[in-house]
């Protein structure tokens, strides 16, 4: 029995959107935008801070240099300052418990930030990833941002940092299919996409489904009350 559904998704495919609508039709908790203020909570830092990091990876130079700042000022009996010391990996170490303490209540869908991978050996989670032609990807960015940006550019570097961050903190490849019970490809129309994943958890089955319309292109509190990038 599924208790919990993850839901990664390429952007522009509508993952964000279809994951809303599975909360609200099963009456879960949705983790998306919420799970940023809830790293911020935990790590007590703002949110602004938390979400600047969020499914981000930096250069190796800055790791390596953080690291190194924040030995030498415990090596001095200094502690460093939340705020100074907080980054990528301390974000993606934060999400990680607040995942597995939300799966572990259950009855929440949860986006990205590499929750097929920190919840891949329990037996009561789904996961779930939606993906969709290039073309529809790039209309549904470009009908919600200003006319001047490069939305085709801008589709391709969050695809290459949520794959970066996946491969760097848990040593995945997202495109893996091994990863999924269920790959759904959004232009069967948000909606369905929807009910399909719904289907899957009422009825106990869904297992190892792959659900696609050609091969995925290449990918380098409440539902109802929270807002998100729907994309």
């Amino acid at each position: 029995m599924f208790r919990v559904i993850t839901v990664a998704r390429e952007l522009g495919s509508g993952g964000s959107i279809i994951a809303r609508n599975v909360a609200e039709k099963l009456r879960w908790n949705l983790l998306d935008r919420s799970l940023i203020t809830a790293v911020a909570r935990a790590a007590q830092v703002d949110a602004g801070t938390a979400e600047r990091f969020d499914e981000h990876v930096e250069s190796w130079w800055h790791r390596f240099n953080q690291g190194g700042i924040r030995s030498a000022a415990i090596f001095a009996g200094i502690a460093p300052d939340d705020a100074q010391s907080f980054d990528a990996e301390t974000e993606a170490m934060f999400a990680g418990e607040v995942m597995l303490k939300a799966a572990a209540r259950g009855g929440c869908v949860i986006v990205g930030r590499g929750a097929q991978c920190v919840l891949q050996d329990r037996e009561d989670v789904l996961h779930v990833l939606i993906y969709a032609p290039w073309a529809e990807r790039v209309e549904r960015v470009r009908a919600r941002l200003e006319a001047s940006q490069d939305v085709e550019e801008l589709t391709r570097m969050t695809d290459h940092d949520r794959s970066a961050y996946i491969q760097t903190y848990y040593g995945c490849d997202w495109k893996d299919p091994h990863l999924y019970h269920m790959m759904i490809n959004s232009r069967i129309g948000t909606e369905m996409a929807a009910c399909m994943i719904v289907n899957a958890v009422n009825g106990g089955a869904g297992r190892d489904i792959a659900l696609q319309d050609g091969e995925p292109e290449k990918m380098i509190g409440n539902a109802g009350s929270q807002k998100s990038r729907s994309w």
